[in-house]
């Protein structure tokens, strides 16, 4: 947001790997002025200069921003401070798809007014979520399938070389790929809520997240003899987040689905890739890494500047897209080309 000559007052909620890392690069921009990070433990060292002077525990400090820059994640409190900061007009860059794709309906007036960036919500430093709410808003969307967890990635991963997925999930915890409750990633919700912007902002801005919610499956109930039997065919099984066209509408879902091995979406680790189809534009992939703090952080930044130089956020579609010509376009796929659904 441009306040003239006077720099973005910024107040980073979040200090932990990647709101640490926001702090260090925006350390060296001259656009804005970090003026505190708030985290739970003020006393608990941080990985930037000058961390004693801007950490705090106390909320109050939000109230003087113009730029709120929230990477802390949930659904409670530094959701709820991002949406005071809005309601009094100020900028909010977020990384918290929980909170977009739950709260949708208290955000959703101020994404519309372009007060929103989001472009970390989702794929982390790949540039998926500008693209959707700019570059690709000429063509008429038809369909869209997504590898949008590295967690699950890791897992499956090993269990295509014959892991147990108990064995599998350990190593990734032990090799920090994931949680010590890896519940969000395991049974797909964080892929749920990613997918659900990503639904928003291209197709339709309505859809509920209970919907999304109801059409998910994650990996934790799958037999590492099924994942080995699809590898021994060349084909990897993925969490594959899709938006798709039915008769009633869009939907979108997430399950794990068996693909060719050379497939766009077959990814491994922390990267993640898309594959959108748009007429007449037709095919477009993106693929990047989609989690850690540098990749994280740096979509973070980008949307900052952007805020600071007064530029409009991500702001989802206004009203629901043509789903019958999606269809006709052959949009009702629900699987991505060349994909299998897995035996229940």
């Amino acid at each position: 947001m441009s306040t003239g000559t006077r720099k973005s007052r910024v107040v980073v909620i979040g200090g932990g790997t990647v709101g640490s890392e926001v702090v260090r690069l925006l350390g060296s921009r001259g656009e804005v002025d970090v003026r505190a990070v708030l985290v739970r433990d003020a006393a608990r060292p941080r990985a930037f200069d000058g961390w004693r002077e801007l950490v705090t525990d106390d909320p109050a400090v939000v109230a003087d921003a113009d730029l709120v820059v929230e990477v802390a994640g949930g659904t409670g409190q530094p959701a709820d401070l991002a949406l005071s900061a809005l309601s009094r007009g100020a900028a909010v860059v977020t990384a918290n798809k929980a909170a977009l794709a739950e709260r949708w309906e208290e955000f959703a007036p101020h994404l519309r007014a372009g007060r929103v960036w989001a472009e970390a919500a989702v794929m982390g430093g790949a540039p998926v979520v500008g693209a959707l709410s700019g570059a690709l808003r000429g063509c008429a969307p038809v369909s869209l399938h997504a590898v949008l967890n590295g967690t699950c990635n890791v897992v499956l991963s090993a269990m295509e070389s014959g892991a147990t997925y108990e064995s599998a999930l350990r190593s990734a915890q032990e090799a920090g790929f994931a949680e010590a409750d890896p519940t969000l990633d395991v049974e797909g919700v964080d892929a749920a809520h990613k997918v659900a912007l990503l639904a928003r902002l291209a197709f339709d801005p309505g859809l509920a997240f209970d919907a999304v919610r109801g059409a998910t499956s994650g990996i934790a109930g799958l037999e590492r003899d099924v994942v080995a039997a699809h590898a021994a065919r060349g084909r990897a099984v993925r969490l594959v987040a899709s938006v798709y066209a039915t008769a009633a509408g869009w939907r979108a879902a997430v399950r794990p689905v068996s693909l060719p091995g050379d497939h766009p979406l077959v990814v491994s680790g922390p990267s993640n890739a898309l594959v959108f189809r748009g007429d007449p534009l037709g095919t477009v992939v993106v693929r990047g890494p989609g989690a850690g703090g540098g990749a994280t952080a740096t979509a973070v930044v980008s949307d900052v500047i952007a805020a600071a130089a007064g530029g409009r956020g991500h702001a989802p579609v206004a009203a629901p897209r043509d789903h019958a010509a999606a269809l006709a376009a052959g949009g009702g796929a629900e699987l991505p080309e060349g994909g299998e659904a897995l035996a229940a």
